[in-house]
């Protein structure tokens, strides 16, 4: 029985050590050495510390910033708990607040039409991204609240656009976190002593 069982348990070791370690280890070293960046969760780093990443939305209720979608992910743009919220188009609770958070929108931002991804959530939950028309519905309010010119803060939303992926790929978008540093850095809010 021994002579059945033994080539049974080198094969479980030998695949156990290959596609367990060897495999792992040499494709995480491959990634810190041709993409360091994103291998470390394109992290973003500001005076010593992690602000975020350029991959994962947060949530800002300040009216200085750019807000993005709203997360379905556990408390919020938790990454620990990805995944929208399941309710479908015949949900009256997604109805109630689709339109409770459009009407609140459009009313911080001056009025006028909100885009639909400034109400409803992504799949994840964690999209950094919004759409070039949901931020410029907010660049009245922006403006505003950092004492700055419409037009100033409008080229900046076009400098921080990003178009299709490969040219064809997906719609333009403008990551939330990326345009709110960089809001900070050009534009500091009133008392921030920047």
């Amino acid at each position: 029985m021994i002579a059945e069982v033994r080539p049974a348990l080198v094969m479980l070791l030998l695949f156990t050590a290959l596609t367990g370690i060897a495999y792992p280890l040499a494709v995480t070293g491959a990634a810190q050495w041709l993409f360091p960046a994103q291998a470390n969760g394109s992290l973003i780093e500001r005076d010593g510390g992690v602000v975020g990443s350029s991959l994962i939305g947060q949530a800002s209720a300040d009216a200085a910033h750019f807000q993005g979608r709203p997360s379905a992910a556990g408390s919020g743009y938790d990454a620990a708990a990805t995944g929208g919220s399941n309710l479908g188009p015949t949900s009256r609770a997604l109805l109630e607040r689709v339109s409770a958070d459009a009407r609140r929108i459009s009313l911080a931002n001056g009025g006028g039409r909100v885009p639909v991804d400034l109400v409803t959530a992504s799949g994840s939950g964690l999209d950094p991204h919004i759409s070039p028309a949901a931020a410029d519905l907010q660049v009245a309010r922006v403006a505003a609240a950092r004492g700055a010119g419409p037009s100033a803060i409008r080229s900046l939303v076009a400098e921080f656009t990003e178009g299709r992926s490969l040219g064809v790929f997906g719609e333009p978008r403008v990551n939330v976190l990326l345009l709110n540093l960089a809001l900070d850095d050009r534009f500091p809010k009133a008392g921030s002593g920047g």
